[in-house]
């Protein structure tokens, strides 16, 4: 369908900046320190749910909105503030959802408009938030507007909309898709016209979701659509996918890497390229946040930006998005160097522009945390792991998982939860290669696993079929195993991850530990990473051999038995915890 026409509100236009004048500084400052109480994203835990692998409410394996809806309780009673939502729009499921077709209404396969509302309504009545994926850089080639482009004649509007070359000498440029092979796909090959001979169309991940033309007006106008319908149904805020490369460099030169980004092992090409963080992203999230404004600052933005911190910032200025992940701290794995640099560059980067850091261990896109630390550094999984890989140690991932994520808790800011996290999950390493579906592994020729471990449904019921997913058979199989992590049983344990989450996140309310500190009480290099926040003492022993820490009188929470003496706190290693300073 076509976007419903809403009146346009003038806005003031902002001049683009990349540094600060002592005035802009001066309020951000105030930003960060003044923030009102409908700034909520500042502090709040998010809680992320992939709608095809969460609940299934009507047998059919594959999960919906109904199912989200009835397991809300669960995640208020977790202690989230917001629930975070991947794609639920109309889609031919070419990346599970991010090749969207139809940007105003539900997947058939997730529900319809009202059961969207009746999610919305009661994420509302339990007190959270709800956000949802808005995907920016592409759609899916089956949208109306991409099939009206390949009816018309090259160079024409409806063809704009979109980034079409023409090359008769092989591919315009020789860039790669982020899902292997080139980024170029011939138009003939879908027209099958003798007019289109010689012409392209980019596409940056699959085939099937072709670069929208940000250079474009009616893009622009569409985009403004969308925000209004979605917040008009009481949407309080939008994930931006591939928020770094909507805009590509002038010429669009060639890329460094090449056509295969995924002959490299360290997975690092995929953040580079001309057609990444490119300064005119910039406008299109001031003219995003003009819009969103009209509704009040609590509607929020984050951005999915793979970037150093430093370049992070600039998404998060005032006048532009809310959060911006932060993937350092998500890529600084088992690294206690790695972790605290992290924690350290994301706390001055963003508190330059006045915005609050994000806190992420995990998402749909990387091998979960409790299988990446289960291997010792350096050990890179960004190609996914399958059962002929080196496998890891899963007792150990859990240790070193739980312990990361009490010290998660602890940071000042905003965290994010990566759902089945809380139930300290592991990846689905032994997932049969005939059930992945992720286009990465399809388009790299079965090189790289790519992200369906991660995707695996949730357990929620041990002695139920499927787990009590669904009464059929789920999208993604899941391992006889996954009954160990079911959330009835873990719900009932005290000594469950679950349980550990639940509690953390109730101190962590409490103690007001979001608005606090950071101040570091070990030297850089010590494999002990300790630092105080208000009141409390931080701990996470990622060495061998168990550490004291002096000055402390009690343990507020931690995630393995700690014993507290006259010499003070004895830390074992693979442990996170919460100490009261003495």
């Amino acid at each position: 369908m076509e976007a419903p026409q809403y009146s346009e509100k003038e806005h003031n236009d902002h001049a683009c900046h990349e540094g600060q004048t002592a005035e802009e500084a001066h309020q951000n400052k105030a930003r960060q320190s003044q923030a009102g109480q409908d700034e909520w994203w500042r502090s709040a835990v998010i809680y992320q749910v992939y709608p095809r692998s969460f609940q299934d409410s009507d047998g059919d394996g594959i999960g919906n909105l109904a199912g989200v809806t009835a397991r809300l309780p669960y995640l208020k009673q977790l202690g989230v503030d917001a629930v975070w939502m991947s794609p639920h729009y109309p889609s031919p499921q070419a990346d599970t959802g991010y090749d969207v077709a139809d940007y105003f209404d539900v997947n058939p396969d997730y529900g319809t408009l009202d059961d969207f509302d009746a999610l919305v309504s009661r994420v509302h009545q339990l007190g959270m938030k709800i956000i949802i994926d808005v995907v920016p850089n592409h759609s899916s080639s089956e949208m109306v507007w991409f099939q009206e482009a390949l009816r018309a004649e090259p160079n024409s509007p409806q063809r704009d909309r979109y980034i079409f070359r023409y090359s008769l000498d092989g591919a315009p440029n020789n860039w790669g898709s982020m899902f292997g092979g080139r980024a170029w796909t011939r138009v003939a090959e879908l027209t099958g016209r003798e007019a289109d001979r010689g012409w392209w169309y980019l596409h940056l991940f699959a085939p099937e979701q072709p670069d929208f033309n940000w250079d474009n007006s009616d893009v622009h106008e569409f985009f403004k659509s969308y925000f209004r319908f979605w917040c008009d149904r009481g949407v309080d805020g939008f994930r931006v996918d591939v928020a770094h490369g909507l805009v590509k460099q002038e010429g669009l030169p060639d890329d460094a890497i090449g056509p295969d980004r995924w002959a490299q092992a360290d997975g690092e090409n995929q953040n580079t390229g001309p057609f990444w963080d490119q300064p005119g992203v910039h406008d299109i999230y001031r003219e995003w946040r003009a819009v969103l404004d009209e509704y009040g600052r609590d509607r929020m933005l984050v951005a999915e930006a793979w970037l150093v911190p430093q370049r992070e910032a600039l998404y998060v200025r005032n006048d532009e998005m809310s959060q911006a992940f932060n993937f350092d701290y998500l890529k600084a794995g088992w690294n206690p160097q790695a972790l605290r640099t992290a924690i350290d560059t994301s706390l001055e980067a963003m508190g330059a522009v006045g915005a609050p850091v994000t806190w992420v261990m995990s998402n749909h896109d990387v091998v979960r945390a409790t299988t990446r630390f289960g291997y010792e550094p350096p050990i890179n999984t960004d190609r996914g792991i399958g059962v002929d890989d080196p496998q890891p140690d899963r007792e150990l991932g859990l240790q070193r998982a739980r312990a990361m994520a009490i010290v998660t808790m602890g940071l000042p800011g905003s965290m994010y939860i990566w759902e089945g996290e809380e139930l300290g999950l592991p990846e689905v390493t032994d997932l049969p290669d005939e059930a992945r579906q992720d286009p990465t592994w399809l388009r790299t020729g079965h090189t790289v696993r790519g992200r369906d471990g991660c995707r695996v449904p949730l357990p929620w019921e041990a002695d139920k079929e499927n787990c009590g997913f669904s009464t059929g058979t789920p999208w993604l199989p899941q391992p006889a195993y996954w009954a160990e992590y079911a959330a009835d049983v873990q719900i009932h344990d005290p000594n469950s991850t679950w349980n550990l989450y639940r509690s953390a996140l109730a101190r962590r309310r409490e103690l007001q530990l979001a608005h606090g500190s950071v101040v570091w009480l070990t030297p850089e290099g010590d494999s002990l990473l300790a630092f105080r926040n208000g009141g409390v003492v931080l701990a996470l022993n990622m060495g061998s051999e168990e550490r004291v820490i002096s000055g402390v009188s009690s343990v507020v929470i931690s995630s393995h038995e700690i014993a507290i003496d006259s010499a003070g706190a004895h830390v074992p290693p693979n442990c996170g915890a919460w100490l009261v300073a003495s």
